[in-house]
């Protein structure tokens, strides 16, 4: 635990430990005293996990142009063109600025390595380890937050709640009551996958940041929006992610007979949009009454796939199967959520002093279906700017907020977390999840109804402000995904299974519309 009980008066607090995060951190130490508070240890994030890669137009065939154009292609039409520009134009100099501090990214025949992934037009995602991107880029971050004397790091702190004085973010609150504050708030808490049963994400993926920039009045958007990832290894007792890197090198779907069966859904085949690419394969799990297909690898070569990606081969091995030999079972889960708190061009949210980045925020970018391998450019682009917004504009510390620990235990607690919790994922996955429609939405929606008594429960347990805060998350996608009557991106109804040129737009909330009390619908 690297924390100092003494300190609790900050000039920036952020708030979460995943790239985002710690990029912000390092940012912001340079001309501030800054705090950073993560709920578990430093590593349990997304980031840790990320396989793939960072896209990055470094190509010599490759331009930031070209970057843009693909990004909007793969976003549906919601993609904000002006976010996407910022960061496919700014991205390769923060690239360049991991690589500096030691971030140790594959190389070819003495250039940096580029891979292809699903929906690029250009071998663009760089790598480190074959397939350990993600864990490599936190261990050099985290490492360098660390020993920088500037910076505070707070472990195994669960935020509950951000503190708002005069309509100004000052602070943060935390489960034990204690006020931490600052001049400056930015929440990079990371996704809300454990919303639904079955997910890429850490167990500490349950939508805090949005949940309390929400009760904070926040606008929040996209919601529906969600990115199921196509190959996710199928078990019973354990599920992990497989990169669509391995896609884009070669590997293959099959249905249950052996046969490859992309060339009828996409032009692409395998490397087509994850969202196309995700209702394929849930289409011959229907056809066939199986809870999976099958990834086919073995052309690749035992020694080949141990080097370019050691992780899944060897978690393959755990499980029982040689990728090398075995056709892998995979299936389609929760991954990534493109929408979120609705911020600007430097990180900025309609609440002064509070900024957001990472999964946790909605840029713009990702438009209705992130293209892959952008959320960690888009967390190093987006952390930068706002840390850039904050040494330009952010005032002193605030007045004096009251520091105590509040006497919470005389607070009724949510009986049956865990029971209640699990069955919210379960209809999430079933009613929310890739295919909706209008009787599942409402079946969902009615079971929110029946336990809104939650969200104004107060809570006294980290299993309780968790499950606050997946309640929050799904009742906004549940209204989101019943409003929007057309399919689009990560949002795909049966009911209506077509784009409508009409729906171009974004779907947002914010808890202050109507005096502060609503949960009202803005379009944005």
């Amino acid at each position: 635990m690297y924390i100092k009980k003494d300190l609790t008066e900050f000039d920036v607090l952020v708030i979460g430990s995943g790239i985002a995060g710690l990029y912000a951190a390092l940012k912001a130490a340079e001309f501030s005293r800054v705090c950073l508070l993560t709920k578990g240890n430093l590593h349990q994030t997304n980031t840790w996990l990320a396989q793939g890669g960072i896209a990055v137009a470094f190509g010599e065939d490759d331009s930031p142009a070209q970057h843009v154009a693909d990004t909007l292609d793969a976003g549906a039409g919601l993609c904000k063109y002006d976010a996407v520009a910022v960061m496919a134009e700014e991205g390769p100099q923060h690239v360049a600025e991991l690589i500096k501090l030691g971030t140790p990214f594959d190389f070819e025949h003495g250039k940096i390595a580029l891979t292809m992934e699903g929906a690029h037009s250009r071998n663009r995602v760089i790598h480190c380890g074959g397939d350990a991107t993600g864990r490599a880029i936190q261990e050099t971050l985290q490492q360098k937050v660390l020993e920088h004397i500037n910076i505070t790091v707070c472990e195994n702190i669960f935020v509950t709640d951000l503190v708002v004085f005069q309509g100004t973010v000052v602070g943060v609150r935390t489960l034990s009551g204690e006020i931490y504050s600052a001049a400056a708030v930015i929440l990079a808490t990371g996704g809300l996958g454990q919303v639904f049963s079955r997910t890429t994400n850490p167990i500490s993926a349950t939508a805090d940041g949005v949940a309390m920039a929400y009760r904070a009045g926040a606008e929040i958007t996209d919601m529906e929006f969600i990115q199921f990832h196509p190959t996710v290894f199928y078990d019973n007792k354990k599920a992990f992610l497989i990169s669509e890197a391995m896609r884009g090198e070669g590997a293959v779907l099959r249905n249950a007979n052996g046969e490859r069966f992309m060339s009828d859904y996409h032009d692409m085949k395998e490397l087509g949009p994850r969202d196309v690419v995700s209702r394929a394969i849930l289409d011959q799990m229907l056809r066939e009454g199986n809870d999976y297909v099958h990834l086919d690898v073995t052309h690749m070569g035992k020694a080949y796939l141990q080097k370019r990606f050691p992780t899944i081969f060897n978690l393959a091995q755990q499980a029982g199967y040689d990728l090398s030999r075995d056709l892998l079972p995979v299936s389609p889960a929760a991954h990534y959520a493109m929408g979120g708190i609705k911020t600007g061009l430097f990180g900025e949210t309609n609440l002064p002093g509070l900024y957001a980045c990472g999964e946790a925020a909605c840029t713009g970018v990702h438009g209705a279906n992130r293209l892959a391998s952008n959320s960690l450019l888009e967390g190093l682009v987006f952390a930068a700017r706002a840390v850039q917004k904050i040494e330009k504009t952010a005032k002193s510390l605030p007045a004096k907020v009251k520091n105590t620990a509040s006497d919470l235990t005389c607070q009724p607690q949510i009986k049956g977390c865990a029971a209640l919790r699990s069955e919210l994922q379960k209809r999430m996955f079933e009613q929310a999840g890739l295919l909706r429609d209008g009787n599942s939405l409402d079946e969902l929606w009615h079971f929110l109804g029946k336990n809104s008594k939650l969200l104004n429960a107060k809570a006294v347990s980290r299993q309780g402000w968790e499950l606050q805060n997946l309640f929050t998350a799904a009742s906004l996608i549940a209204r989101a995904a019943i409003q929007r009557t057309e399919s689009r991106g990560g949002h795909f109804r049966l009911d209506y299974p077509t784009a409508d040129p009409a729906w171009a737009f974004h779907l947002g909330w914010s808890n202050k519309e109507k005096g502060g009390s609503s949960h009202g619908h803005i379009a944005i």
